[in-house]
């Protein structure tokens, strides 16, 4: 297999979401280095943002703390937008992510990104542990996101400092139609997780684009589409380094996360997994949303994905065990970027 490309995407612009991985015999200290080696290729790359998301209780993820996780970020980069995709708002006080990231503005003016989710990002106990009732929910979370939206417009009778008045752009991030109504109706900028949500790719940015509503932010929609790309110099070595998103997701599935394994052979693979656990992982990666490969072979499955949802901009989302093989698999795909 060549490690060549025959040509170059004449594509969209290009993101990164970090999951601040925690690798099987690593350290949170080691993670945090490597996002901000990581940032700092992506900024000389071309990348345009560089996401962290919120999650808990999460052996492999390290960006609970998401807010100082972007700040940490941030000061070590010059230009490249810097955010949360996302806050789970439900699991705060919208005042306190109002003075988050109002103060973040303030320190990197015009470099931050507030995408907004409604999940809890965590299971039961963890949720009611970081919300110590369980009087509000995903249920509330348009009204929480007027109430902070009052306190950057400084309409709020509480008023957040910093925070009032800083303009920080608002994402609403989805797995489904709920936040891609919700966004389309506020005149918002759309995140959709396809990488791994899948199925719902397609149906909810039709929702999002037939719903959408002009604002003084957008006068059009304006979608930022997440997908996994694994990208190697052979498709073989792709494979091979793409276990250790396979065994991700099987921990997930099984309800028994872990800290990211290194790759292992398909052969182990299958020993580890029944024939209905490998089905419901491959559903959850699927060819569509999931692009491993060689060059070619990812220049080809992009291509097709830009095709098929018309994104605005890609955010890619390489879980990758060594920290050479994930700079490499960003490189490639800067690569075939026009």
């Amino acid at each position: 297999m060549s490690t060549k490309s025959s040509g170059r995407i004449k594509g969209v612009p290009l993101s990164i979401l970090d999951l601040a991985p925690l690798t099987e015999g690593g350290s949170a200290s080691e993670t945090f280095r490597n996002s901000v080696d990581l940032a700092q290729h992506a900024q000389n790359w071309g990348y345009g943002r560089y996401w962290l998301a919120e999650h808990h209780n999460m052996p492999g993820i390290a960006s609970s703390a998401t807010s100082i996780v972007i700040g940490h970020i941030a000061g070590a980069t010059e230009s490249i937008r810097v955010g949360a995709g996302g806050i789970m708002l439900p699991n705060h006080a919208a005042l306190t992510i109002a003075e988050q990231f109002g103060t973040l503005n303030a320190m990197y003016p015009g470099r931050i990104d507030l995408g907004l989710g409604r999940a809890p990002g965590t299971d039961s106990p963890t949720s009611h542990a970081l919300r110590r009732t369980l009087n509000s929910g995903p249920e509330d979370f348009p009204l929480q996101v007027e109430e902070l939206e009052d306190y950057f417009a400084g309409t709020s009778r509480v008023q957040a400092i910093p925070g009032k008045g800083e303009d920080i752009p608002i994402w609403f991030l989805g797995s489904s139609g709920f936040s891609a109504k919700l966004a389309a109706g506020k005149g918002a900028p759309f995140a959709f997780a396809s990488h791994f949500s899948p199925r719902y790719t397609i149906p909810a940015l039709n929702v999002y684009r037939d719903n959408f509503k002009p604002s003084e932010r957008l006068d059009k929609p304006h979608a930022l589409v997440c997908l996994n790309v694994i990208a190697a110099d052979t498709d073989e070595e792709a494979q091979f380094i793409s276990t250790s998103l396979k065994l991700q997701f099987w921990g997930l599935r099984r309800g028994t996360p872990f800290a990211l394994k290194p790759p292992i052979t398909q052969e182990e693979l299958e020993a580890l997994w029944s024939p209905y656990e490998r089905q419901v992982v491959e559903a959850a990666i699927d060819s569509f949303s999931t692009i491993i490969g060689s060059p070619d072979t990812v220049k080809h499955g992009i291509e097709r994905f830009i095709e098929e949802t018309k994104a605005d901009e890609l955010m890619l989302n390489s879980v990758i065990y060594d920290h050479k093989a994930r700079l490499r698999s960003y490189e490639i795909v800067h690569e075939l970027m026009d």
